[in-house]
């Protein structure tokens, strides 16, 4: 199951993800054994001239599968973005993009920083199908604001 990580603005969520993915070295102590981790960060992190396609190719390189990116962006509802450049799409389209790309990525652990920001009920419950799908074949650590993030397992920091 996913684990949820709960907490307040300014609490070390997004700081923790970043330690497990090597981003930043913790002030003590050491993280070891984590393995290949795709995210999904705060900011989208697309490349706007680019369409879906283009986006997933270049950060995927040789990992990239068109039959299942098309499959991934039909279920999180990008299916009719066809050709159109990211910079015209909406925040939750972008959004959407964004964790499409880290489904995609080979990965042991996916590291998910509020990825379901910005979207409506429909897009979110996708979204959320999606994560949970992933998580059972990977570990799953999920940042958000919201209480009511995923079901599964959830670590509250108080």
């Amino acid at each position: 199951a996913p684990v949820v990580l709960w907490a307040p603005s300014g609490w070390g969520k997004t700081t923790l993800l970043r330690i497990l993915m090597g981003l930043e070295r913790p002030t003590t102590g050491s993280v070891e054994g984590v393995g290949r981790v795709a995210a999904v960060f705060q900011e989208d992190r697309l490349l706007e001239q680019l369409d879906a396609a283009g986006n997933l190719r270049f950060a995927l390189g040789a990992a990239y599968d068109e039959a299942a990116a098309r499959a991934l962006l039909s279920e999180l509802g990008l299916g009719d973005a066809g050709d159109k450049r990211v910079r015209d799409w909406s925040g939750g389209m972008k959004r959407r993009l964004a964790l499409a790309r880290a489904l995609l990525a080979p990965s042991d652990a996916l590291a998910l920083d509020e990825p379901f920001t910005g979207l409506d009920a429909d897009n979110r419950a996708a979204a959320q199908r999606c994560v949970a799908r992933a998580a059972r074949e990977k570990i799953v650590l999920l940042v958000s604001h919201e209480d009511d993030a995923l079901t599964g397992a959830e670590v509250r920091l108080q």
